[in-house]
């Protein structure tokens, strides 16, 4: 049987949050800075589809404790009281109790597959429950990331801003010193302009960002949340593994499979039970009752109390082709459920391997990213340079600069786009917790 170790981990939160604070209860956005950490933590304690899925999990494992009844005797009483009434007379008061059990000796194993498909259903809801856990960390993640990205690209476009501030001025002093025709400071108006333009729609993308964020917290989408950066160097290449190592934890760990296999091993107890609904059952029976009637009552003068017990033996011999049909029935399911888990096990390998790429390729484009920034950088620095002193035209700065900004965008945009496909390689082998540990480390050197 498979171990639930990481369903148990992930319970945790839940109640360590549930109980720890008013965390689940409070209106307004924590007002502290919250690193990654800080932030899953605090959704897992809010989040309404999680405790929904939790308590799923809750209602399966109610019903396989249930089952368990049947491995105990059942026992059952009964009490009465009778007036009669005949010939417009009423009668004396009869009265009587009886006390009944019943257990079940052997039923050809019928029980014991009963018992083992609602545990395994109880640990397919379990392993639901994870992947919901881990699909909404993982949209935290992303959210999170985004929102960085988001402040990142403000502060960009404030420095830039700041750049065509510095370009608006010396065409401006060129242009009193006649050095420079009038169409510079045009041109440098115009890129002043566009740069604003670009600051305040930085600013509403952030504001966007930080309200998706918040609403996947609960929290009023127009609310205050300041949030931790993280450290610049991240995504090395020592950080990922082999596929052959993500395609074995995989299979250990991630929830789709685990549940794929529980399913299937559900319906195949499934299908064992519905053959042996066909076979005897012998079950032991004992009863004791009390009766006190009026002597004037039919049947008095019998005992008081009596009892008996028993042995019964009871198997179905024909309901219509029922049987037959539901071992069909359940036949069928237990092939579906079989072709299913193989179903799940292509698309979770696809998953991986589409991951590692992605996240290999991110690797690569932040290596390529920083490079053109540097480049850019040092360009629209010597183009400045040499505006200043008539060796570059306006058009050349006016080049420089976009070309600075478009290198700040997609650096920006790469550096926090590793971060997810590293958290999407994560989710794809079913380990965010091993994605929450390496944030937690990076908080702690950036630190």
């Amino acid at each position: 049987m498979r171990k639930l170790s990481f369903l148990v981990f992930l319970l945790v939160p839940f109640y360590a949050f549930a109980s720890a604070d008013d965390c689940a209860t409070r209106i307004n956005a924590p007002t502290e800075k919250l690193n990654l950490p800080d932030v899953i933590e605090l959704g897992l304690c809010r989040n309404p589809q999680t405790a929904s899925a939790y308590l799923a999990y809750e209602s399966s494992r109610f019903s396989k404790n249930a089952g368990y009844a049947n491995y105990l005797p059942s026992v059952s009483a009964n009490a009465s009281a009778s007036l009669p009434y005949r010939n417009n007379d009423w009668g004396d008061w009869s009265y009587g109790a009886s006390l009944s059990a019943s257990y079940l000796i052997f039923d050809f194993g019928k029980r014991f597959s009963d018992q083992k498909q609602l545990i395994y259903a109880w640990q397919a809801a379990g392993f639901d429950y994870d992947e919901t856990v881990q699909n909404y960390i993982y949209g935290l993640i992303g959210s999170y990331y985004s929102l960085l990205n988001a402040d990142a690209d403000v502060k960009s476009a404030e420095m830039l801003l700041s750049v065509a501030k510095t370009a608006h001025d010396t065409a401006s002093k060129k242009f009193k010193a006649g050095a420079v025709a009038k169409a510079d400071v045009l041109k440098a108006d115009t890129t002043l302009a566009s740069r604003e333009l670009d600051l305040e729609r930085a600013k509403n993308n952030r504001e966007i960002a930080k309200g998706k964020l918040l609403s996947q917290l609960s929290f009023s989408a127009d609310d205050e949340l300041t949030i931790a950066d993280l450290p610049a160097e991240i995504g090395t290449p020592g950080d990922s593994k082999s596929l052959d190592e993500l395609f074995e934890i995989a299979r250990e760990k991630r929830p789709d499979l685990l549940r794929a296999s529980a399913n299937k091993d559900a319906a195949w107890h499934r299908r064992n039970s519905a053959f042996l609904k066909n076979l005897p059952s012998i079950s032991a029976s004992g009863s004791l009752s009390w009766n006190n009637r009026p002597s004037e009552t039919y049947g008095a003068g019998m005992d008081e109390v009596s009892g008996s017990i028993g042995i019964r033996a009871s198997m179905p011999i024909f309901a219509g082709f029922a049987n037959m049909y539901g071992i069909r029935s359940a036949n069928a399911n237990y092939e579906r459920a079989i072709e299913t888990e193989r179903n799940v096990t292509d698309n979770a390998s696809l998953d991986v391997f589409t991951a590692y790429q992605n996240y290999k390729t991110a690797q690569k484009v932040l290596t390529q990213t920083q490079t053109l920034l540097k480049s850019a950088t040092e360009s629209e620095r010597v183009t400045a340079g040499m505006y200043r002193v008539g060796r570059a035209t306006m058009l050349d700065w006016q080049t420089a600069q976009s070309e600075l900004v478009t290198a700040e965008k997609q650096h920006n945009a790469a550096r926090y786009d590793l971060f997810t496909k590293r958290a999407a390689v994560a989710l794809a082998v079913g380990d965010i917790t091993a994605e929450m540990e390496k944030e937690n480390t990076d908080e702690k050197e950036l630190n």
